[in-house]
């Protein structure tokens, strides 16, 4: 059964606070399959503890390579997890039967399945065509190594093909068609095949992986700087704040680091310790872009909408197309429920708008998740200006940030279920 959470903040000020991160659900995935691949040469350490990667992890332990029965597969929620065992249980010899949540039967796929099968594997759909549930029969005897696909969709199709290229027998050349969205998620995956020992190149729009072996290696995954767009969101959100967040790298291999930058404008600073970063309130940046650009790191959009939102901004925003296929239609959940503090965000030719005229906040609110957890860490924030929220469904949040409700309560919300 499905638990609300009613958020209130305690009003202590200033705030100064410690909070240790989970590790990268991006990053964790990616090493989990890289490290499946190499035969035990890759060793993973600091995964996260994400629903996500915990899911995937358990399915890759899981799998049996000497069974000749359909095994079935089942990755619930987990998107990431869909994306990349597709394309590695079709190079895993077996039959597979590889399925998910129904969100997840309504979420597509038919592009990296069109670009696997081109490459030689066998993928059947087993209900809707272009959508999950999936029949696999691993093992594919390789037809070509060059393959386009489109990559303006999902970056993870990119990737799910890129981690599997050492393996083929006749490598990969890709060709990416168009705009590449999120491409820090495939330098990311590129960037991890590099520590491993695997080689590339990337000219133009062009990656060819030759076949090769990965080296003996360790992958060790930073902290989530998604998970630490929320604690950027707190602090613009309160008059006087200090957030400490270890092991935060100032290299950091994922895109949502970006979030360092976008931030001042919310009036947010980023310090490097000793340790990883502190967040600082300040005086918002003056430096607004006309139009904020989040086409390479969609994960963040919800946070920071949501808090320009209840700092009253009219900022546009542009590159949140991604955002109606992940866990539900995130642009259509953000318009439902940032009505319920007044304001609008209007989409007009792929350029979005907040609109804060009537902004207000009600002494209680009620937000709704759509399954989504971002929805839920996005929202809960607004806590400090709202006398008291109610979320449905706390434990969605299991998917990639589990401690969040705990780590809210380390620097002076209240939670109760």
């Amino acid at each position: 059964m499905k638990k609300n959470a009613f958020v209130s903040f305690s009003g202590k000020s200033p705030v100064n606070a410690t909070i240790y991160l989970t590790g990268s659900k991006s990053e964790s995935n990616r090493a989990l399959v890289i490290a499946a691949l190499s035969n035990g040469l890759v060793e993973v350490k600091n995964l996260s503890d994400a629903a996500d990667t915990v899911t995937l992890n358990g399915i890759l332990q899981k799998l049996d390579k000497n069974t000749t029965s359909v095994q079935t597969v089942d990755v619930g929620h987990a998107g990431t997890a869909m994306r990349f065992l597709t394309a590695f249980l079709s190079t895993t010899p077996g039959r597979f039967l590889l399925t998910g949540s129904k969100r997840m039967k309504e979420r597509p796929i038919k592009l990296l399945v069109e670009a696997l099968t081109t490459l030689g594997a066998s993928i059947n759909y087993t209900e809707e065509e272009g959508y999950p549930p999936l029949e696999i029969n691993g093992g594919f005897t390789q037809k070509t190594a060059s393959i386009s696909i489109k990559g303006d969709v999902s970056s993870q199709y990119l990737s799910a093909l890129l981690i599997i290229a050492p393996v083929l027998e006749l490598g990969l050349t890709l060709t990416i068609e168009g705009y590449l969205t999120s491409r820090p998620y495939v330098e990311m995956t590129l960037k991890m095949l590099e520590e491993t020992g695997i080689t590339h190149s990337w000219n133009d729009n062009i990656i060819q992986i030759n076949k090769q072996d990965h080296k003996s290696s360790t992958l060790v995954v930073e902290p989530d700087w998604s998970a630490a767009s929320y604690w950027y969101s707190i602090v613009a959100l309160l008059d006087d704040a200090t957030i400490a967040l270890p092991h935060l790298k100032h290299a950091s291999l994922q895109g949502d680091s970006r979030i360092q930058s976008i931030m001042t404008i919310l009036g947010v600073s980023t310090s490097r310790t000793a340790e990883g970063i502190s967040l600082k309130k300040v005086l918002p940046s003056s430096d607004i872009d006309d139009i904020l650009d989040l086409q390479d790191c969609p994960d963040l959009a919800q946070t920071i909408i949501v808090c320009a939102a209840a700092k009253g901004l009219h900022l546009k925003f542009t590159g949140l197309e991604t955002l109606k296929i992940k866990e539900t239609n995130r642009v259509k959940a953000l318009q439902n429920e940032l009505a319920k503090i007044g304001v609008e965000l209007v989409e007009d030719n792929l350029i979005y708008t907040l609109v804060c005229d009537n902004l207000h906040f009600p002494e209680k609110v009620v937000f709704k998740t759509y399954d989504d957890h971002r929805m839920a860490m996005a929202f809960a924030p607004l806590s400090i200006l709202i006398k008291e929220i109610e979320m449905e469904d706390m434990d969605v949040v299991e998917k990639s940030y589990p401690d969040f409700w705990s780590d809210l309560e380390k620097a002076g919300f209240i939670i109760k279920s």
